[in-house]
């Protein structure tokens, strides 16, 4: 008998800034997390558009900036209107806000560990990705299966 695997929708991570936005997405067994792309966060919501026209996305993890105390972070307020706005374009999405603190000393530990140069490593926007990624990949690992 052979076992049948099924197909499921995909969960797309975005790490948004104000300038730039990383994005992440797993496979569609929800198994490997992968960065997508880092993209100017003014054409976000069009990309996402695209994006979900031709990707089934069960669900988007959207970062949430705190401080060391877990109060919220200054950027707080740029990625809650982000939020609001993306909510309003896409109402049947399932939204689930995750800490994102740290990730960008991991993403940037991540670089120097994986060997890129110096010059690579100032890629603000593999920056971006790469934290997209983690996010990604820790909200996987506790993830009920």
């Amino acid at each position: 008998m052979q076992d049948k695997i099924s197909i499921m929708a995909r969960i797309l991570s975005i790490d948004y800034g104000q300038k730039r936005t990383g994005i992440a997405v797993t496979d569609e067994l929800q198994i490997i997390a992968s960065g997508l792309t880092t993209i100017p966060s003014a054409t976000a919501i069009a990309f996402l558009k695209e994006y979900f026209l031709k990707e089934k996305v069960e669900l988007v993890l959207i970062g949430e900036p705190k401080q060391m105390n877990g109060t919220p972070s200054e950027s707080a307020s740029i990625i809650k209107g982000f939020v609001t706005h993306f909510t309003n374009h896409f109402p049947d999405m399932k939204v689930v806000r995750v800490d994102e603190r740290f990730t960008s000393k991991m993403a940037f530990q991540t670089m120097i560990d994986s060997g890129l140069k110096k010059k690579q490593r100032q890629d603000k926007g593999l920056i971006d990705e790469i934290s997209a990624t983690i996010m990604l990949q820790d909200y996987l690992s506790r993830k009920p299966f």
